[in-house]
């Protein structure tokens, strides 16, 4: 893609595909949202914005007898995250390196994933986001400190979905600090997070850009995850010594049925 001027950074093919790889390697393991959520893209990097199908009544009128309404749109946010890698590095790879330094790479994808992560569920007000957590905020649940408790409330979230004609599968996101806790504990000998997994119909994702967890349906239909540009590494600027880049994507997301999730959020505020 020629916006992403590739093709006037001084990298050779094999370091692009090494470059490449890597991001995606990361973006796999890092993006959870895309697990649970309706995708729909990519819908190109010319694509600004998404319909809402609702209109608004313009006034004063341009012509008596004539109405006018303008159409509401979600415009899509162009997420950029630069990154430097050393041009020794990048060299070492044509020559056959297999243990060049991509930290870097690896970094900017883990920030990029939590981005799109974090405007899903926790939303992102400046672009008109409204996350998981926010949009389904009158369903929460409390979860308490003791992990052994966790299937209890997994089960009372799954019941009042059906109970609110929200068919499954039902899938969870876990935040850090739930997804470890859940891995770490044991009821009776027998890990709790096999007790969560019996419950649901769907996977158990690592989430962490999620506070807390949300169990919600998988049915489809409810939540949506628009993509322009999806994830995609391009060039800013060079040194002798380094190589500027980004990853970017252009990015929005809609709740479309807030009562079809269940987030479960700690009395107390702490982190994932």
């Amino acid at each position: 893609m020629n916006d992403l001027l590739r093709e006037q950074a001084p990298i050779s093919a094999a370091a692009w595909k090494e470059i490449d790889a890597e991001a995606t390697r990361t973006l796999k393991v890092l993006l959870a949202a895309r697990r649970l959520v309706d995708f729909k893209g990519p819908l190109g990097w010319s694509t600004s914005a998404i319909s809402l199908g609702r209109t608004d009544k313009l006034s004063p009128q341009l012509q008596e007898g004539v109405s006018s309404r303008i159409r509401r749109v979600l415009p899509l946010t162009e997420l950029r995250t630069p990154f430097e890698l050393s041009r020794e590095e990048l060299e070492s790879i044509g020559r056959g390196a297999q243990d060049a330094d991509l930290d870097p790479v690896r970094n900017a994808a883990r920030s990029a994933a939590i981005a799109e992560d974090r405007a899903v569920f926790q939303g992102y007000a400046a672009a008109g986001i409204t996350g998981i957590f926010a949009a389904a905020t009158d369903q929460r649940l409390t979860i308490p400190d003791q992990f052994e408790a966790y299937p209890d409330i997994v089960a009372e979230a799954t019941h009042r979905l059906r109970s609110a004609g929200v068919n499954g599968p039902y899938g969870i996101a876990l935040g850090p600090r739930c997804y470890t806790g859940l891995t770490r504990s044991t009821d009776r000998g027998y890990p709790v997070i096999e007790h969560v997994r019996k419950l649901l119909d769907g996977p158990i994702v690592w989430a962490p850009a999620a506070d807390g967890a949300v169990v919600l349906s998988m049915r489809g239909g409810d939540f949506e995850l628009s993509v322009g540009q999806d994830f995609s590494i391009g060039y800013l600027d060079h040194t002798s010594t380094s190589v500027l880049l980004y990853l970017q994507e252009t990015v929005t997301f809609r709740v479309l049925s807030p009562e079809a999730a269940i987030p479960l959020v700690y009395s107390t505020a702490k982190v994932g």
